[in-house]
C-alpha cells in the first residue's frame, strides 16, 4: 500500500463516525494497537520536544525502509503518534521526507484538536521528516 492508500484508509475509517467523540475513541482504539516500544529507547534523546505529552520517537533503517516505534504516556497523543506510524513507518526516507499528510486535514483532527495537542502533532511530523532526512542524507553520502 501507498503512504495515500494508507491515509485513504484512515479518512474512510474515520468518515463512519459522525461524532467527534466516537472518532476520539476510535483514535484511542488506534493508540491500542501501537506495537510496544523497547524501553530502552524510552530516551531523553527519543523525546520529542514541543508535546505537552510525553512522546518518545525511535526510527532505524531496516534495509531500504525506516521503522518507527513509538509510545506517549498521554492516550490520545498515543493515537496521533499510531496513526502518523500506520501512513510513514516501513517507507523509504525519501517517501516520507515529500509526502503530504493530507489526512490529518481530511479527518478534522486541526479544529478537533486542543492547540497544544495540534502543536504536539506538528512537532511529531517534524520530527519524523527529520529522521527522514538524517537518513537520506546518511545514505547519500
Amino acid at each position: 500500500m501507498t503512504i495515500n492508500e494508507k491515509q485513504q484508509e484512515i479518512i474512510d475509517e474515520f468518515a463512519l463516525f459522525d461524532d467527534w467523540m466516537d472518532k476520539y475513541n476510535y483514535l484511542i482504539e488506534q493508540s491500542k494497537d501501537l506495537p510496544e516500544m523497547e524501553p530502552e529507547n524510552k530516551t531523553e534523546e527519543n523525546l520529542i520536544e514541543g508535546c505537552q505529552s510525553k512522546v518518545w520517537l525511535h526510527a532505524e533503517m531496516d534495509g531500504d525502509k525506516l521503522v518507527f516505534r513509538a509510545d506517549s504516556d498521554a492516550i490520545i497523543t498515543k493515537g496521533l503518534i499510531a496513526l502518523l506510524i500506520r501512513v510513514l513507518s516501513g517507507r523509504k526516507p525519501e517517501e516520507i521526507k515529500d509526502a503530504n499528510l493530507y489526512f490529518i486535514d481530511e479527518i478534522g483532527l486541526k479544529e478537533n484538536l486542543s492547540p497544544t495537542r495540534s502543536n504536539g502533532l506538528l512537532a511529531m511530523i517534524n520530527k519524523i521528516k527529520a529522521y527522514a532526512m538524517a537518513y537520506e542524507l546518511k545514505k547519500n553520502q
